[in-house]
């Protein structure tokens, strides 16, 4: 399969591109496109051919549900049975944006992309791309992450281009993803509303609209079940992982970098080729070649944008294993620790 790139700037949308790019998905194609998170694997949600292709050029399980992209909160009502009253409040007060609700479903989402669930995921992106595309193809557009499946998500389009180039028809090239996680996922099916994803919507914004929002203990957990299927992209497998093995290590600051460096002599000794991610207030402490800064512990949202794309560097290098400093689990600190943590295998040095 040839895939064309179309290259079109967020701030003078190309019209005519967006008509062609919308027309290849009503045709039943699939079309990489930007996101405010990460690059999504765009195809027409209502036709089940198209959306068995995004499992394929992904190498996705078909146990993995996908998330449907729409372009209002009107066109939610057309694929779930109802939208509790908590469910409205999210909606207007952080849609368009990144955050996903899991609702109840109605029968025209084919099962395919609930992975045979009663459920459907559901989001109104913020990217005026990825806006433009929904409203222009006028249909519900299924899109996972534009990756191969397991690998660090797409946070630029070079990375789709990387992994997805001759497997798609189409990969819109829309420069960086500026929050570059992954979307928050809220099953509001129970009562309270269940976190199934950290994302660019925090926990503690989530609460400050509807009170209690409890977490989902696959979360916490090392090990999803082999039996169940989960309601959010991102809870079974392992995620987002670079080539090197990923190893973190929490704890007070002076003692992580006095862990790492000790880690990494010891590794270097036995001719192990080592990456250390680390954050702007503390790169100093470690050996500079090693060393990538994610961004400022101040500004934790940096580290989100530069995460998958720090791991994406290392795929490029001889590095084997990345130490990786863990960050405060508060706020966007809990979608990078979750992040880090799938990348990790939950390998976590504790000091």
């Amino acid at each position: 399969m040839k895939t064309e790139i179309l290259k079109i700037d967020i701030d003078n949308i190309d019209e005519d591109k967006i008509k062609y790019a919308a027309k290849v998905i009503e045709q039943g194609g699939l079309v990489a496109f930007p996101t405010e998170t990460v690059y999504g694997l765009g195809a027409n949600a209502l036709n089940e051919a198209a959306v068995k292709k995004i499992f394929e050029a992904k190498g996705r399980p078909s146990d993995n549900p996908l998330i449907v992209h729409v372009a209002d909160k009107s066109s939610v009502e057309k694929l779930v049975l109802q939208i509790p009253d908590k469910a409205v409040k999210l909606m207007d007060t952080f849609w368009p944006g990144p955050m996903t609700l899991v609702m109840d479903k109605q029968s025209i989402v084919p099962k395919i992309i609930t992975a045979g669930l009663d459920t459907v995921a559901v989001r109104v992106p913020s990217h005026p791309i990825a806006l433009a595309l929904i409203r222009a193809a006028n249909l519900p557009i299924a899109a996972p992450s534009a990756n191969v499946s397991g690998k660090p998500s797409p946070t630029h389009s070079k990375h789709v281009i990387n992994d997805l180039n001759g497997k798609v028809d189409v990969i819109i090239d829309g420069g960086f993803s500026n929050i570059g996680v992954e979307s928050t996922v809220v099953d509001m099916v129970v009562d309270p509303p269940m976190l199934l994803r950290p994302g660019g919507v925090t926990l503690e914004q989530l609460e400050a609209v509807i009170g209690e929002v409890r977490i989902d203990p696959a979360l916490l957990q090392k090990k999803f079940d082999d039996v169940t299927v989960p309601k959010s992209p991102g809870m079974k497998y392992k995620h987002y992982a670079p080539k090197a093995k990923v190893v973190i290590v929490e704890g007070e600051i002076q003692k992580i970098a006095f862990k790492i460096n000790q880690l990494v002599r010891e590794y270097e000794s036995k001719d192990i080729k080592v990456g250390i991610l680390a954050t702007d207030e503390t790169k100093h402490l470690y050996p500079e070649n090693l060393t990538v800064s994610l961004g400022s512990r101040l500004h934790p949202e940096t580290i989100a944008a530069n995460l998958f794309n720090a791991f994406r560097y290392y795929d490029k290098t001889d590095v084997q294993t990345i130490f990786a400093e863990a960050v405060d689990n508060s706020g966007i600190g809990l979608a990078i620790m979750n992040r880090m943590s799938k990348a990790a295998g939950y390998n976590i040095i504790k000091v």
